[in-house]
């Protein structure tokens, strides 16, 4: 009854973990059988039965009886005296099986014993949650807030699985509340030590995507492919959209009437900006549609050096370019090309390049990052625009300014 007894107690380990009681069992076995190598040298002649139904254990030893004196290894053999003590009719070459109590393993055996089953449970269940996670890289999930730390948010989901969002995988916007449920996309699962580390994202691509397949049918079902997704997390999206049936107008489908459809991915987002387009191969075309909504007058593409000379008309450039230089940023993720603005019909406009003498290049190269490369363009601009959209000073730029109209008076 003493091994009945601290069986059922190992048991308790089984409702609080992710593990059936067979598993149990064979756990146990492993860890008497580490136990009994320990105790004895070898577990090699050591029967261990198991009833997994009742969650009873026993143990046997088999030792070969030999003649008094005789014994050389007291593990796999027994005298005949002593096995005469268990049953008075043995003979020398007989098997004897004797039944080890858990009591004879020694008290700091045991302790050791339940502490290794501890461990070898935890092993088990944090291989089950790291398979579990890995399975849904890449999915959505849903999870509570359980801690707030200023680098991490900690989610725990319904089984209490411990999630981290760190927060460069937190859209800028987002603010969360303990006990508020959260989704993201499960990026990443990897060991650490023996504990999974499971990592969520709001910022990925990948969590546009998958909210395009949840909340449009038609992407879910796959009569609409998401063809490429490109993100600054928070601020602007494009997607690319295509559709195998003539019949279905991809982007329609994904927006909605009124824009009803997207409106809970946009709000999911943090009021992200999204814009869909529709994918073609026709390159030129594709270039057109993703710097929307400005309008194109012409495009000059090198495909050697993956370029993309854009002509438009004055007052389509800063839509094409967009706030902070969004547009066209990501206009060129989503192309793969690197596309360059001109303005239509403004000849005696100047490189800024030119006046590299009188501007430092570091301060050229903050105008470029935002789409600006001309005289002419930055003359454009209000000042205090784009003291928003660089990390120029208002003074600085003011200086920049006066330089250039010089060139032109």
């Amino acid at each position: 009854m003493e091994n009945i007894a601290l069986i059922e107690s190992f048991s308790e380990f089984k409702d609080d973990k992710l593990i059936d009681r067979v598993m149990l069992m064979a756990i146990l076995e492993e860890v008497f059988r580490s136990t009994l190598k320990k105790r004895f040298g070898s577990d090699d002649n050591f029967d261990i039965i198991i009833n997994p139904d009742k969650g009873d254990l026993e143990i046997w030893r088999n030792r070969v009886v030999v003649a008094d004196g005789e014994v050389e290894d007291e593990n796999s053999e027994i005298s005949l005296e002593e096995a005469r003590r268990i049953e008075p009719d043995f003979e020398v070459g007989e098997d004897v099986s004797e039944e080890v109590k858990l009591i004879d393993l020694g008290r700091r055996s045991i302790l050791a014993l339940r502490q290794n089953l501890i461990s070898k449970i935890h092993e088990h269940d944090n291989t089950n949650i790291y398979k579990q996670f890995k399975d849904l890289e890449g999915e959505l999930y849903n999870a509570e807030v359980h801690h707030i730390r200023h680098r991490a948010i900690i989610l725990l989901d319904d089984e209490g699985n411990e999630i981290i969002m760190p927060k460069d995988k937190q859209i800028p916007s987002d603010f969360f509340r303990k006990g508020e449920n959260v989704r993201g996309i499960i990026e990443s699962v990897e060991l650490k030590g023996n504990k999974p580390a499971i990592i969520m994202s709001r910022t990925s691509p990948l969590f546009l995507e998958k909210l395009f397949e949840s909340e449009i049918p038609e992407v879910f079902d796959g009569l609409i492919t998401v063809k490429k997704v490109v993100r600054i997390p928070g601020e602007k999206a494009k997607v690319a959209v295509d559709s195998y049936d003539d019949r279905i107008d991809p982007v329609g489908a994904c927006v909605g009437m009124k824009g009803s459809r997207i409106h809970g991915i946009v709000r999911e987002l943090g009021n992200e900006n999204i814009d869909v387009i529709n994918f073609t191969n026709n390159l030129q075309l594709y270039i057109t549609r993703a710097l929307s909504p400005a309008k194109i007058t012409s495009i000059k593409i090198n495909d050697e050096n993956k370029t993309a000379e854009v002509m438009l008309k004055p007052e389509e450039v800063s839509k094409a370019i967009g706030r902070g230089g969004h547009n066209i940023r990501l206009a060129g993720q989503l192309t793969g090309y690197e596309i360059d603005v001109y303005r239509e019909g403004v000849e005696e406009d100047v490189e800024l390049s030119e006046f590299s003498d009188e501007i430092e290049d570091w301060v050229i190269a903050e105008f470029s990052k935002i789409g600006l490369d001309t005289a002419k363009s930055i003359l454009e601009q209000d000042v205090e625009d784009l003291v928003r959209r660089t990390d120029l000073e208002e003074e600085t730029i003011a200086d920049v300014m006066r330089i250039l109209r010089e060139e032109f008076e």
